[in-house]
């Protein structure tokens, strides 16, 4: 029963903590869960698995020279990919009405994956609106801070960081993690990048437009799927610590997690959107073109090296 219990808590090592509850307090209702999750996941694989893989894809191997924002929509994408590669496994034991037959040890694994790297996409999505914000506002500096291995090791550090917060399981390092890799990103994205993008909004230059874009997209993103589920871990959080003790707020902390963990997952299928807004409308009709003619059959002699260099164009950088 604990492998249940450690797949529908936070999976921030607090899953422990699950049994600290009032005699009085009742259980809540599982079975509205058996539908709701492979509902969502399977919306996720269908839409965002494709979209991510594809965005990998380019931004890793076919965008010419590598930039910090390549890097950064590289990792970003490679975090929802990771996510989504551990659905099945969620898919199959909220169908099996919360009952997990793969053995602890699997448990372990995908639930680290799961929930590292929902802090990484957010992180991640807070270097791509520093990231435009420096290109578009302060030009000079980024040009002499836009080397990939700068951005290259921004990303491993991160990783690293997530990596080690489930690694040692210690409740004061997952308050940290609460703070400084969800809630404080997710402050900078809705309450800084306004500002940001205002005063970007006056530059009038095909590079701000589109900075504008990525920012306001990045902002809703935020705004839908992962601020309610930050706030919702906090409040679970302060539950699991016994400062939240009433039964009835208790639930209804259980269930909104649920629901904003929900949420979380949906931005797995809008992070594709990101990824359409960073490159011109044209861009992507030549990737289709150059996808289905390398699919279908092989393109006469030229006309691949034609296609090629034009998407190498700064509409991807």
């Amino acid at each position: 029963m604990s492998v249940s219990i450690a797949l529908t808590t936070s999976g921030s090592g607090l899953s422990a903590m699950m049994n600290v509850t009032d005699v009085n307090c009742s259980n809540p209702t599982e079975e509205y869960q058996y539908h709701l999750f492979p509902a969502v996941y399977i919306l996720a694989l269908v839409i965002g698995l494709p979209g991510n893989l594809a965005a990998f894809f380019v931004f890793t191997f076919r965008v010419t020279p590598r930039t910090a924002f390549s890097v950064y929509i590289s990792n970003l994408a490679l975090a929802d990919i990771v996510i989504l590669c551990t659905l099945p496994f969620r898919i199959h034991y909220h169908l099996n009405k919360n009952d997990w037959v793969f053995g602890e040890f699997t448990c372990c694994v995908t639930g680290i994956l799961f929930y590292a790297n929902i802090y990484m996409s957010i992180c991640f999505m807070t270097c791509i609106c520093v990231d435009r914000y420096m290109a578009t506002v302060h030009p000079l500096i980024y040009l002499r801070l836009r080397s990939p291995s700068l951005a290259v090791v921004v990303s491993v550090l991160l990783w690293c960081v997530a990596g080690n917060e489930w690694h040692t399981r210690l409740l004061p390092y997952s308050v940290l993690s609460l703070i400084f890799c969800s809630l404080l990103p997710s402050v900078i994205i809705l309450v800084c990048y306004p500002l940001a993008a205002r005063r970007i909004s006056q530059i009038k230059t095909k590079t701000a437009q589109r900075a504008v874009r990525i920012i306001y997209t990045i902002m809703a993103i935020t705004l839908l799927c992962f601020l309610p589920n930050h706030v919702v871990y906090l409040l679970h959080i302060l539950r699991r610590m016994n400062i939240i003790r009433n039964c009835s707020v208790a639930n209804v902390i259980y269930d909104a997690r649920r629901v904003t963990m929900a949420l979380v997952i949906l931005n797995t299928c809008l992070d594709p959107v990101l990824y359409y807004v960073t490159s011109s409308h044209c861009k992507w009709k030549r990737l289709k073109m150059t996808w289905l003619q390398s699919t279908q059959r092989k393109p006469p002699q030229g006309q691949g090296e034609h296609v090629s260099s034009r998407q190498k164009g700064p509409g991807w950088v």
